[in-house]
């Protein structure tokens, strides 16, 4: 068995490995830091709607911008890139953690509704963003291609090793960010994504070799000006433009994971969270039932699949209702009194979240790959994370919107710094959020009754 075992490892070239190890690197920055960003901007005094609007943007940037990245990255090589992108991201979230280290700005632990911060913080916030999205973009493609040109005949466990170490980076990384921030102050999170950045970019520099693709035949390299021609061809295809909006819904609610959630957590049910440890929630579901759910359901038809994903994000919302109406409600302490109800739940709903993916991501992909014309599947499938970027985009100020003016509408301040909501309009907020998700997968289910009933 040893030496069954080893020959298997030797299927996959060094450059294989190393590319796991530099996205576990990049992962943990990632999601060291992903959690808090909402709250950490509140607290520099960004207001009620910047913090969740430059996070939208953040989001947008490093899912929309892989369509140009690619193709640059396809041109001078993915060493070469990965090495750029890597001083990118260590430069943004040294930026991020500037105003504070070196500012001589002060973290506010109750987030204040007003704009208070100056240009001594704007500025660095958005360089910040503007340095992750771009890095953060280049490392897409660079990672998955070096897993699409090295695996082989082993594609599907290759990719299956890649998922799989995207979520223990996402682990590794939340769980450190806990030990530091609370040992010092949350900026320090983003000296964890600097560390983790830095260890990226020596692994790429010292271990990283160029792979060599299987295909012999070398691909022409486009410019951008074609690059852009191939968007307008993507996009003038409306059977593809109407699935990327419909499809959006899903990462519209998987958005507030990163905007409404972290608020509702600091301003409603306790001063410090640990939205950290919450949202682990996430890695945790898909580590240890991607395998069964994709045994049990890996038969279910992609649309199928994508629709029942999409009623799970929508009840995944709804379940916060319950806190709402127990006695104690959402501070309650439960769990030896240690976790407030409020907590509890939005950790469940982390957790059915990352089952929604798990029914929606890959099969989405597949169900792209088959809506694409003939023969232009590789460039249809370019764009498939679009949905992610729509619905990073709106979600942001969206999601604001949903708990400042609708969650919070008659709202008292507590003297502990925490606000009492009217359960009526809390209620209102998280039935509204529920709706989005069914209502987007109704209209999944009617457009895939249009196809059918409107075939090429």
């Amino acid at each position: 068995m040893e030496n069954s075992t080893e020959s298997k490892k030797a299927d996959f070239p060094r450059s294989f490995w190393t590319a796991n190890l530099t996205e576990l690197f990049e992962r943990g920055a990632y999601y060291a830091m992903a959690s808090f960003v909402v709250l950490y901007l509140g607290q520099l005094g960004l207001g009620d709607y910047w913090p969740s609007n430059l996070n939208g943007i953040l989001w947008t940037l490093v899912f929309f911008l892989p369509i140009l990245s690619g193709t640059i990255a396809d041109q001078i090589g993915f060493k070469k890139s990965m090495l750029i992108a890597f001083v990118l991201l260590a430069a943004g979230y040294f930026t991020m953690g500037y105003p504070v280290w070196f500012g001589n700005q002060t973290l506010n632990p109750i987030i204040d509704s007003e704009m208070t911060a100056g240009i001594g913080v704007l500025l660095p916030v958005i360089l910040a963003i503007t340095f992750i999205g771009i890095g953060g973009s280049i490392i897409k493609p660079c990672i998955a291609g070096t897993v699409q040109k090295t695996a082989g005949a082993n594609i599907t466990l290759g990719f299956g090793i890649f998922y799989m170490i995207i979520n223990i980076g996402s682990l590794l990384g939340r769980g450190i960010s806990y030990l530091v921030r609370t040992e010092f102050d949350l900026s320090y999170i983003f000296a964890v994504s600097v560390f983790f950045s830095i260890l990226a970019f020596f692994a790429v520099l010292f271990f990283y070799t160029e792979p060599k693709s299987e295909i012999t035949e070398e691909k022409p390299k486009k410019s951008i000006l074609q690059i852009l021609a191939d968007m307008v061809l993507v996009l003038k295809n409306s059977r593809f433009a109407l699935f990327m909006i419909v499809s959006s819904g899903f990462f519209f609610i998987y958005a507030q994971v990163y905007n409404v959630l972290p608020l509702y957590l600091q301003k409603v049910v306790e001063l410090n969270p640990a939205v950290d440890l919450v949202t682990m929630a996430n890695p945790f579901v898909i580590v240890f039932f991607q395998l069964l759910v994709t045994k049990k359901f890996g038969k279910m038809k992609p649309i199928k699949s994508i629709i029942v994903g999409i009623i799970i994000i929508g009840v995944s919302m709804s379940i916060n209702l319950v806190p709402i109406f127990m006695n104690g409600g959402v501070r309650a302490l439960t769990f030896g009194e240690y976790i407030p109800l409020g907590t509890l739940f939005i950790t469940l709903t982390v957790g059915l979240i990352a089952f929604g993916e798990l029914f929606t991501s890959a099969r989405t992909y597949e169900y792209i790959g088959a809506l694409a014309p003939k023969g232009q599947e590789g460039l249809f499938l370019g764009y498939a994370n679009l949905p992610l970027a729509i619905g990073a985009l709106i979600g942001g100020p969206a999601g604001a919107f949903i708990f400042h003016e609708i969650m919070c509408k008659n709202a008292t301040p507590l003297e502990s710094g925490l606000l009492e909501l009217d359960p009526f309009w809390n209620s209102m907020g998280w039935v509204l959020l529920m709706g989005i998700g069914f209502i987007s997968a109704l209209s999944m289910w009617l457009y895939n009754r249009w196809l059918k009933n409107n075939p090429i």
